[in-house]
């Protein structure tokens, strides 16, 4: 059965949420992102998805406290994201609470570092994170585009025996429009190996039931939450 995931994207310390992964269009939803982590565990879930949309942006870690203080106020199983760039900051990250990283721009842009890193930490303490617009991988916080695809980047660390992947569709992020159901169903028929997780779009329990259909691992809910699209009280059978 398919794994619920709650996300929680910080800007300055502040839960927020964007569209299209637009800065611009970002909506404060929570003062206080350590009360809606515990809103999370109060409603059953046992995963968190962290991002520190500071540190995607600026390509270094900037809500350290954040990170320390969900992880020591609650019982949530962290993977964050946003801003590791070096080994240093993977331990420090693991130290501050985190039990898996994900990783996206380093992925793209520094293959060798971030292979050391899962010689080192072990690939199953990594998510591999998998921005996309048009099948191409976007990174810093999506504001870059490459020329690589996402079949090209998985291929690539398969070989490092990663198979945790998520995978946000840059043109659904936020708009409650749906998944992307063709390209997530495309990626598990190539690589059926692999544990997917889908990010983006995601506004209903049907949603939810096709993403499970399909074969997906997880999913990642951060606006349907937000907005009271769904109620974390009708997802009972996910999470009980």
């Amino acid at each position: 059965m398919i794994t619920i995931i709650p996300a929680i994207d910080i800007i300055n310390g502040k839960c927020v949420r964007l569209t299209k992964g637009d800065y611009n269009t970002s909506k404060i939803y929570n003062e206080d992102p350590v009360e809606t982590a515990k809103q999370f565990e109060g409603a059953g879930f046992k995963r968190l998805h962290l991002v520190d949309l500071d540190g995607a942006k600026e390509g270094l870690v900037q809500n350290w406290k954040v990170l320390e203080n969900i992880a020591s106020q609650t019982s949530l199983l962290i993977d964050f994201s946003g801003g590791i760039s070096t080994k240093d900051q993977v331990r420090k990250v693991f130290d501050s609470g985190a039990a898996i990283i994900s990783i996206g721009s380093i992925a793209v842009k520094q293959p060798d570092n971030f292979n050391e890193w899962i010689k080192e930490f072990g690939a199953k303490n990594f998510m591999l994170a998998a921005d996309v617009y048009d099948e191409n991988i976007v990174v810093r916080g999506w504001t870059v585009s490459t020329n690589t695809s996402i079949y090209q980047l998985i291929e690539q660390y398969l070989e490092m025996d990663l198979k945790n992947i998520f995978c946000t569709d840059i043109s659904k992020d936020g708009m409650m429009q749906g998944p992307s159901i063709h390209l997530y169903k495309k990626i598990i028929a190539n690589y059926p190996d692999i544990k997917l997780t889908a990010s983006g779009g995601v506004s209903s329990i049907t949603d939810i039931e096709q993403l499970d259909q399909i074969g997906c691992h997880g999913v990642i809910i951060g606006k349907a939450f937000y907005e009271k699209l769904i109620n974390p009280k009708d997802l009972r059978k996910y999470v009980d």
